[in-house]
């Protein structure tokens, strides 16, 4: 069974002087969630944004709004998040290994979709403990890049977690995070992941509906092949 194909352009590349707009934009220009890197300048060296600007936007979109927290304690969180609006809570695999499933309970509780990630260096068999039971995530995010920081290299290695991942788990959403776009993406959609992220491929596109159009239909097309 194909799973859906879903472009996710990273917020982290727009103009945050105009969030509210380029939300808009995105979202018209054809994409299906908008992703929202949150980090704490502990976990990763960068700081963004947090459950205030999450709070903001969502007063001015109906949009998906995919969290992806690269923070330390992602169990502070949850709260303000689900009371902020957003729509999905993607923690970090590397520090949740001792209370994922208490942080996975109230990720649901709190009406937001739970998903989890991995940096490059970690195994992938670091997930499938997560992907079982009465309290597991609906969504992995494979990093392609080291995270923190947006425009860096797709690192294509990382290919093989997907094939495994959906190989084992063939229904699973399995996004891919950082250095996507037409150059990229086919390496992604073939080795089976159906949820893109995009940041500057899309943002510093003269088009970012046909970039994101062209994201969907190799998604799509290798579903057709596989």
């Amino acid at each position: 069974m194909a799973v859906a194909a879903k472009i996710a352009p990273s917020m982290l590349s727009s103009d945050f002087a105009n969030l509210a707009s380029e939300a808009d934009r995105m979202l018209r220009s054809g994409a299906d969630w908008l992703h929202m890197d949150i980090m704490d300048g502990h976990f990763v060296p960068n700081l963004t944004i947090g459950a205030p600007v999450i709070a903001s936007l969502r007063k001015h979109t109906k949009g998906y709004l995919d969290c992806h927290l690269m923070v330390t304690n992602p169990l502070d969180y949850v709260e303000p998040f689900g009371k902020a609006g957003a729509s999905g809570f993607t923690f970090h695999v590397e520090v949740s290994k001792d209370n994922w499933q208490e942080l996975v309970h109230q990720i649901k509780a709190k009406g937001m979709r739970p998903g989890v990630a991995l940096k490059p260096g970690t195994p992938i068999e670091e997930v499938y403990s997560l992907l079982q039971g009465e309290h597991r995530v609906e969504m992995v995010l494979v990093m392609t890049v080291e995270p923190g920081f947006g425009g860096q290299k797709f690192m294509s290695e990382m290919m093989n977690k997907v094939r495994t991942l959906r190989e084992k788990f063939p229904t699973l959403d399995i996004e891919v995070d950082g250095g996507l776009g037409p150059s990229t993406i086919d390496d992604a959609s073939r080795a089976g992941a159906n949820c893109i992220v995009a940041g500057s491929s899309v943002f510093g596109a003269a088009d970012p509906a046909e970039v994101i159009s062209l994201l969907r239909k190799s998604v799509v097309e290798a579903q057709k092949c596989s």
